[in-house]
């Protein structure tokens, strides 16, 4: 079963989500700290570990700005799984180009959108102009807030919100 560990740097700013496994590997080297436990204890022959919920690593990491990678889930998320078109939030989503590929447009933030197939088909290859068509919100990069990032977490995991909030 996958449980999640919250990472934090040494500054208490988090970067990372990892297993219980590997939280327990970073403890037990030396690398991490236990700041929260919540789960009970992992039994061994000899031992119980307690099972860590927020670890926080002894030496600072430095990198970069954290940004949103653009994938299909990312952009169907920032859209809040509806259809950028007509509203409606169908079990099946597609992305679409707003300016299609074929007259220039980019895959980037700012030119995909979620679109249900019927809509998404009904557009076509066209520009939302030619297609009579608008869009519901434009189209943006999320923030990379920590909030948005390790924010799918925080419905099973109560515990992280005070170390996530205000990054």
């Amino acid at each position: 079963m996958y449980t999640p560990v919250l990472v934090l740097n040494a500054n208490f700013e988090p970067i990372n989500v990892c297993t219980t496994r590997r939280a327990i590997g970073l403890i037990l080297s030396g690398k991490a700290d236990m700041i929260m436990n919540g789960r009970g204890v992992i039994k061994t022959v000899s031992i119980d570990y307690p099972r860590p919920s927020i670890i926080r690593l002894g030496k600072m990491i430095k990198r970069p700005r954290p940004r949103v990678h653009l994938t299909k889930r990312e952009i169907l998320r920032r859209d809040n799984y509806t259809c950028q078109y007509c509203g409606q939030r169908p079990p099946y989503l597609t992305i679409d180009h707003v300016i299609p590929r074929r007259l220039g447009g980019q895959h980037t933030w700012q030119n995909l959108v979620a679109a249900c197939p019927a809509c998404n088909h009904r557009k076509g290859g066209r520009t939302l102009e030619h297609a009579h068509m608008h869009l519901l919100r434009k189209p943006k990069e999320p923030p990379a807030s920590a909030t948005y990032i390790f924010g799918r977490h925080l419905k099973n995991n109560q515990e992280w919100e005070p170390f996530i909030e205000g990054w």
